[in-house]
């Protein structure tokens, strides 16, 4: 795990992949409680009988932003940044979903620093990110992450 202590530290990663995740198990559990949570109730998601019978993927697949919402999970395993009194999830930038993540498929998310920049005093970082899906060739996604990030 990288571990980050402040801007100078940062900023020496810049252009740099900054690690990877482990790989993580989206199960049928999760993706019916991301349902719940979200009331998207979409057969292609929650109906395991239609979607191995009627759907493209011959079983169910999880939402899109179930994939995205792991983004703050796999990011810690990536990078531990320390000394800060807050750490914002600003924003996300030009994400495009490259593949479906089939039901009980492992994904992994790879980042890397793009930009860094000092705005008096608050840290703006841009990470890209890749969730991969094993054994897959095509990302689950691809797009940026936008961190605020308040030193000590």
């Amino acid at each position: 795990m990288l571990i980050i202590n402040n801007y100078e530290e940062y900023k020496t990663h810049l252009g740099k992949e900054l690690g990877v995740s482990n790989w993580h198990k989206i199960d049928q559990q999760q993706i019916n409680k991301f349902a719940e949570a979200t009331l998207d109730y979409q057969w292609i998601h929650v109906d395991e009988e239609k979607a191995k019978n009627e759907g493209p993927f011959k079983a169910t697949i999880a939402h899109g932003y179930l994939t995205l919402s792991l983004i703050p999970y796999l990011w810690k395993q990536i990078a531990d940044v320390r000394n800060i009194k807050m750490e914002i999830n600003y924003g996300i930038e030009s994400f495009k979903f490259g593949q479906a993540v089939v039901v009980d498929s492992e994904v992994q998310l790879k980042a890397k620093l793009i930009s860094i920049a000092d705005l008096r005093g608050t840290t703006k970082v841009v990470i890209e990110a890749v969730l991969v899906i094993k054994d897959q060739p095509k990302p689950a996604y691809t797009g940026e992450v936008v961190f605020l990030y308040h030193f000590i």
